[in-house]
């Protein structure tokens, strides 16, 4: 880093604008397979916790990828780097005091752990999406299981690129048991649990 760069210390602190806010700030870092039903959960989850008054925001794969990380294509480095520039922005926003929800493949443990790692303890919540890789691509959303097959796409988790599970992750939901307010309902449940939420 340049020697030129100094980090500034603000007089509104985290532990201030959480108070404002009346919740604990965290990440709920959702990751599974495409089509494991991540983005889904993860809007319903918003949606019931802006109910309950709680400051959220949703990091979504797809839309950064329309803005942020626009210039990634999809090899292993530029996954990480995707990643990376994720983990960078929801510690800004953990910062700010919100609950940050991100939805992403993140096939690599590594990159999960170096954003747990960003964020002080209790603070990244990572939430396995464990539906099997069958289900997935049968429900095939967008289409890309089919093209990936074809050898359409490449690096594509699950078919010709390596997804590694959590090895102790927060939660485990599986949307092919699991209604969806079903596991809303478990993470509502966790949050005030470990006293994030009311």
């Amino acid at each position: 880093m340049d020697n030129n760069i100094v980090w500034h210390n603000y007089a509104t602190t985290k532990a201030q604008r959480s108070e404002q806010k009346k919740h604990k700030p965290a990440i709920l870092w959702f990751t599974g397979f495409s089509g494991s039903g991540k983005s889904t959960v993860a809007n319903a989850l918003e949606a019931a916790l802006n109910q309950q008054g709680a400051h959220t925001y949703l990091l979504d794969g797809d839309n950064v990828r329309h803005g942020l990380c626009k210039d990634l294509g999809f090899s292993d480095a530029d996954r990480v780097e995707n990643i990376r520039r994720v983990g960078e922005t929801a510690k800004l926003m953990v910062d700010a005091g919100l609950l940050v929800l991100t939805a992403f493949i993140s096939p690599f443990k590594a990159e999960r752990d170096m954003v747990r790692e960003l964020v002080e303890g209790g603070e990244f919540i990572e939430v396995f999406i464990d539906t099997p890789l069958e289900v997935c691509e049968s429900r095939d959303p967008k289409g890309l299981y089919k093209k990936a097959r074809a050898g359409e796409i490449k690096h594509f988790t699950g078919i010709d690129s390596t997804y590694q599970p959590p090895v102790n992750p927060e939660i485990i939901l599986d949307t092919s048991k699991n209604t969806l307010d079903q596991s809303v309902t478990q993470l509502i449940t966790y949050l005030k649990q470990k006293h994030i939420i009311g």
